[in-house]
């Protein structure tokens, strides 16, 4: 090749090199300023303010809601425990009810968990 088209050629990338960064940061530009309109409109006035007055009812509430919390969280260690000892008063109140006889004349029968395997056959 030929020393004066080796010189074109890099003149023309450099060319196309320059105009594509040049609309990269025009490109930039107009979103920098879309951003810069938007923060002043909310920072010109009523947006600030409603997001101020929404704050200031959260904040008026969350009180209310950690004293409710708290006491949600001190009841939940008895919750715990009776639900823990709740497997154990079933069984005992079972055996005493599966242990006596129908009365006769009656249909009644100790209410029983079946297996649903077993059901089926």
């Amino acid at each position: 090749m030929s020393t004066g088209l080796l010189v074109t050629l890099t003149v023309v990338e450099i060319v196309a090199l320059v105009v594509v960064l040049a609309l990269f940061v025009m490109l930039i530009t107009r979103r920098h300023r879309s951003v810069a309109n938007t923060l002043g409109q909310v920072s010109g006035g009523s947006g600030v303010r409603a997001i101020q007055g929404d704050v200031c009812l959260i904040g008026a509430g969350t009180a209310i809601l950690n004293r409710k919390l708290n006491a949600i969280a001190g009841v939940l260690p008895a919750i715990a425990e009776k639900a823990e000892s709740l497997p154990s008063q079933q069984t005992q109140a079972q055996t005493p009810q599966q242990t006596q006889a129908p009365t006769s004349g009656s249909d009644w029968r100790p209410a029983v968990p079946q297996d649903p395997v077993t059901r089926r056959k």
